[in-house]
């Protein structure tokens, strides 16, 4: 089922949405002159403007949209007591940044022609969808220099530029361009193809998070230098899961018209034709086909074609990347004439990265346009065309303002070599960033093979000393942190520290070597709510020589700061040298040691359920789960000396037989 044209009914009806019994409170962190906290309450909101409703698929959904950018007006009071610090006066210019920030969403999202879809299935299953999987087809564009540089009314002036660069190649070189598709968090890319009308036939499988999904295609312009990435447009699809079982897709079409298709099971493929953002730069045929859709109740919705093995493998597909076995050194050195909205012209930037699933980024520099970070990082380098993701932001106390983005390729770069390069912020006025990327040998890997080491042969020593500079979880400004490591399939925490935002752990955990990723969480612990986090970061081990330990402080990523300091160790037993006495008595040691600890917890629990003290019984919950990762750990221990010690048994045997079979000498 499909709506396509330009021809398409619409209702105009007025809106006006009036709510006082409401109350946002919202806690702010002042900076200078102000210094402190204060209390902001949201007690009113209404929204009045005109709404466009589009009847679509025969009248099964109706596509919502306001016709221009809607009158927003805001109560806001300023509180006082509590956690507050400043007393109850009104901060200047507080009220116009909510209402602009109202603003600017609802036009990024609900304002022709950005629209959104309200379902009206002839069946309800009651089912909800919390995910999917999605097979994206790239084919074809078309029509990509056909401007020519004569819809100078058309648009924008974002459009005119492009059509001339599109214009200007048609004399020089042949246009080469790539699409990169976006959902969610997941991107990739096509490969690169030649002329105006370019055909990729590319295919992805793509993960699905809830019930509706937005589908990004940005048509790139490849660069002979296989540095710089010249962005053209995009164009987007939007899709929802209806209670009927079916799929809608639509997107903008042209003249800002509706193109609207549905597919009424999974399995099913649908094909779309939608127009570039820009006007008259062509447009982008796309295939779709929905896999299947996972509901919370458990259950799935499977297309025919597919059986549960091929979907295992779908779902795996996106996070295999194979390495290279070479490392990527990539440095950050400095940017120039940085954009920002700030009146000063200076922002204080810093820089994220991102290479397959590795987030790296810079400290912040004050108060600049041209920074010099000179900050290294290192990466295991990826085959299959990854390239660097570039994000540069700008600090700000109400939200970190995007100040460019930008890809670069990695292919092609010898071994030994080093590229200093500038690289182009793109969907900004101005700004660059220069890098300096060199491929190396990964010696650590090398030595590794010459050994024979292999996993499985030992066990992997944690020890999570201590971190700083970490972010305030609580309104108090400290935070009570702890540390979840995530290994394979398991999960070991160290203890608590109260109060702190540079605490000290001195724990040590171990796990077996099977080469699985160490993923550490840093959470903020809480007694009754959930806990938060503040911070992650990965440990690399597998470059570790035999017995040998690295002292590293590690920057927690998802956070403004943070650093975490770990020694990790790869054990390897036919390389050590133990005491086997020492072993006996430490091991007889620990055992009363956690039957101790076990026993003087289930005592404590009758009093606190007795009591009814919540946090109590939280903390003592605490208790027994790190009570359980000690068992774990010891359990772990009593098995690894059982095996030395039967190979040590197997070998006393061999020896007894050797020596017994041999000749003895005899006496005459």
């Amino acid at each position: 089922m499909a709506c396509n044209g330009l021809l398409q009914l619409v209702m105009r009806l007025g809106f006006d949405w009036d709510v006082n019994d409401m109350s946002i409170l919202l806690l702010a962190k002042l900076a200078k002159p102000l210094i402190g906290t204060a209390r902001i309450v949201i007690n009113s909101i209404q929204i009045k403007g005109d709404l466009l409703l589009r009847p679509i698929l025969d009248g099964q959904a109706v596509l919502y949209s306001f016709e221009s950018t809607p009158e927003i007006r805001l109560g806001v009071a300023f509180g006082s007591g509590g956690s507050q610090t400043l007393p109850a006066t009104e901060l200047p210019g507080v009220p116009t940044w909510l209402v602009k920030l109202f603003t600017e969403t609802i036009a990024k999202i609900m304002v022709e022609p950005r629209r959104h879809c309200y379902s009206l299935p002839p069946v309800d299953l009651r089912k909800k969808a919390t995910g999917g999987l999605l097979s994206v087809t790239v084919v074809s564009a078309s029509n990509l220099g056909r401007n020519n540089l004569k819809s100078s009314n058309s648009g924008t002036r974002q459009s005119t530029i492009v059509s001339s660069h599109l214009s200007g190649n048609l004399g020089k070189k042949a246009l080469k361009t790539f699409v990169e598709v976006e959902v969610g968090d997941l991107t990739r890319r096509t490969s690169v193809s030649e002329g105006l009308n370019p055909r990729w036939d590319a295919t992805f499988n793509m993960i699905l998070h809830g019930e509706t999904g937005i589908l990004k295609f940005h048509l790139y312009e490849w660069d002979q230098s296989g540095v710089r990435l010249n962005y053209l447009t995009s164009c987007e699809i939007k899709m929802k899961y209806v209670a009927d079982d079916s799929t809608v897709f639509w997107a903008i079409g042209h003249r800002s018209g509706v193109v609207a298709k549905q597919a009424e099971n999974c399995g099913k493929e649908v094909e779309m034709t939608i127009p570039f953002e820009e006007a008259n730069l062509g447009e982008l045929t796309v295939r779709l086909i929905l896999k299947e859709w996972q509901f919370s109740d458990g259950s799935v919705s499977l297309s025919n074609s597919t059986n549960s093995a091929a979907q295992l493998l779908m779902y795996n597909s996106h996070n295999l990347q194979l390495r290279t076995g070479r490392k990527l050194k990539v440095t950050v050195v400095e940017g120039r004439s940085l954009s920002t909205k700030d009146k000063s012209g200076k922002c204080d930037p810093y820089v994220k990265l991102q290479y397959g699933k590795a987030f790296y980024r810079t400290k912040i520099i004050s108060h600049t346009s041209d920074p010099v970070w000179k900050h290294i990082f290192e990466f295991d380098e990826i085959g299959g065309g990854e390239y660097l993701k570039i994000k540069c932001y700008s600090a700000d106390i109400f939200g970190d303002e995007n100040i460019g983005c930008a890809r670069v390729n990695l292919e092609g770069i010898s071994e030994g070599s080093c590229r200093d390069i500038w690289v182009p912020l793109e969907k900004v006025n101005s700004g660059e960033l220069r890098f300096q990327i060199e491929v190396v040998k990964n010696e650590d890997n090398e030595s590794l093979k010459n050994l024979g080491m292999k996993q499985g042969s030992g066990w992997i020593e944690l020890v999570l000393v201590e971190a700083k500079d970490l972010v305030a979880a609580d309104i108090r400004g400290t935070s009570d942190p702890y540390v979840r490591v995530h290994y394979g399939n398991i999960k070991k925490r160290t203890k608590v520290i109260y109060k702190t935002l540079v605490p000290q752990w001195n724990q040590t955990l171990e796990f077996p070597d099977n080469g699985s990723p160490m993923i550490l969480h840093v959470k903020d612990h809480n007694a009754v709510l959930p806990t938060s986090s503040i911070g992650h970061c990965t440990v690399e081990y597998e470059a570790l020589p035999p017995n040998q330990t690295a002292d590293k402080w590690i920057p927690l990523q998802g956070v403004k700061s943070g650093e975490i300091h770990v020694r990790i160790t790869r054990k390897i037993p036919d390389l050590q040298k133990k005491s086997n006495l020492d072993t006996v008595v430490s091991s007889l040691s620990k055992a009363h040691k956690i039957s101790t600890q076990i026993r003087d917890i289930l005592k404590k629990f009758q009093g606190l359920i007795e009591d009814g003290d919540l946090e109590g019984l939280s903390l003592a919950l605490s208790e027994v789960e790190s009570a359980e990762d000690e068992q774990e750990e010891y359990m772990i221990q009593l098995q690894r000396e059982k095996t030395l010690l039967i190979n040590k048994i197997s070998e006393l045997g061999h020896e007894i037989s050797r020596t017994s079979s041999a000749p003895t000498k005899m006496s005459y």
